[in-house]
């Protein structure tokens, strides 16, 4: 059994290897020239480990550029963390823990404020100090049974895009509505490249429509269809959409648009805000399933730049005492309090993991129910529904970017 390793960066020529550990560890094949192509675009130079043993590949971690909105508009820079595999053989021998190790070391020493992730299993990461910092739903609805009430508002006009259209149109109203909810991250083009344009290339048959509103375009999602019955040459489809943003007039119509499609039995529309009212706007609420689940998992990699960088609700401070173990420059007392964020010597109120600060930060959890369940170490009670109103937030957090 094979127990040393060495972690490095990975030359550009073993990229394609570092993919396809990680498509395996997913139980996928190995990725085709068509698709690569496109894929390859989303690793960035320097930001592609791997873990070697007698030479072979046996773990990999990777991650790109980004930068996570805050609360108070602020948008400090966020290491997208993905491409994370170990071989089948070679699992719980600590290469995983290495590999995340060296990349939060790497980027601490970049700059990077935040980490973030979408985790395909729960129980892993929050050893590496992440937390959830936003959630989001799975809504399905059944389309013939779906009826918006009439007062629902009408914002403008829903148009599906041509393929060549969709990369000149959609990255920059993307862009422009960054922010409309703390959590949401940059998409950098290499995003756009590995998430659309290699389903709009290839076989996968992405639609993407607009809806324009009286100011221009102000909306849009992303879906594929799938049929119940593969082997039908006509029937009912279930559509898929991931991808679904814009103003709230946008998104009025942009659900009267997919469950006005024909011939449809279901619309699945993943990573949802929380508060999104899809059911007040249905005659029937009855015909909608929902799914609550985690979204941005969020590391903090500089505690005191994160504290600092958004905005407070209104409370009279409080002093936390953060413990980090992998990065334990971060450790120490903090104030925080609308009025701004430092390092103390003052006693602390609450004490907690960095982990259960990530869950904190968005204000996706609440200080009391933290301290309720034994995540906070409470040594001032009067200090919880201070932090409660602090960490606050006017909308839900929400990410939304699959990645």
């Amino acid at each position: 059994m094979v127990t040393d390793f060495t972690v490095r960066v990975l030359e550009d020529a073993e990229l394609r290897t570092s993919c396809d550990l990680f498509r395996a560890a997913l139980h996928n094949g190995p990725i085709s020239d068509e698709h690569w192509k496109y894929v390859v675009k989303e690793y960035e130079p320097g930001r592609t480990l791997g873990a070697f043993a007698d030479g072979r590949l046996i773990g990999t971690a990777m991650s790109f550029g980004s930068s996570l909105a805050l609360p108070g508009g602020a948008t400090p820079p966020l290491a997208a963390v993905t491409g994370v595999g170990v071989r089948a053989d070679h699992t719980r021998r600590g290469v995983l823990s290495e590999l995340m190790r060296t990349q939060l070391i790497a980027a601490a020493d970049a700059g990077d404020v935040f980490a973030g992730l979408h985790a395909s299993e729960g129980a892993i990461y929050g050893r590496f100090g992440y937390g959830i910092g936003t959630t989001a739903r799975t809504i399905t609805v059944q389309s013939r049974r779906a009826k918006l009430r009439p007062e629902v508002p009408r914002g403008g006009e829903v148009r599906l895009l041509d393929a060549d259209e969709v990369l000149d149109r959609v990255p920059p109203l993307y862009e422009r509505m960054l922010g409309t909810r703390p959590g949401m991250i940059a998409r950098p083009a290499g995003w756009w490249s590995a998430a659309y344009e290699r389903r709009l290339r290839t076989e996968e048959h992405e639609l993407v429509a607009v809806h324009t509103g009286p100011d221009g375009a102000d909306g849009f999602v992303s879906y594929r269809t799938q049929k119940v019955d593969p082997n039908s040459m006509a029937g009912d489809v279930m559509i898929r959409a991931i991808d679904l943003l814009g103003t709230p007039a946008a998104i009025n119509d942009l659900w009267r648009y997919l469950l006005s499609i024909d011939l449809v039995a279901s619309v699945t529309v993943f990573l949802r805000p929380v508060d999104e009212p899809l059911e007040a706007m249905l005659v029937n609420q009855h015909v909608v399933r929902t799914e609550l689940d985690d979204d941005l998992w969020v590391r903090i990699i500089d505690v005191p730049a994160a504290l600092s960088a958004r905005t407070y609700s209104e409370a009279d401070p409080i002093v936390i005492e953060v413990r980090d173990r992998l990065l334990p420059t971060n450790s120490g007392r903090y104030l925080v309090g609308p009025q701004g964020t430092g390092r103390t010597d003052e006693p602390a109120d609450l004490a907690l993991d960095v982990d259960v600060l990530a869950m904190l930060y968005l204000g996706t959890s609440r200080a009391s129910m933290l301290a309720g369940v034994g995540r906070i170490e409470v040594r001032d009670p009067a200090a919880l529904p201070r932090a409660d109103r602090l960490f606050a937030t006017d909308v839900n957090s929400w990410c939304g970017t699959m990645f």
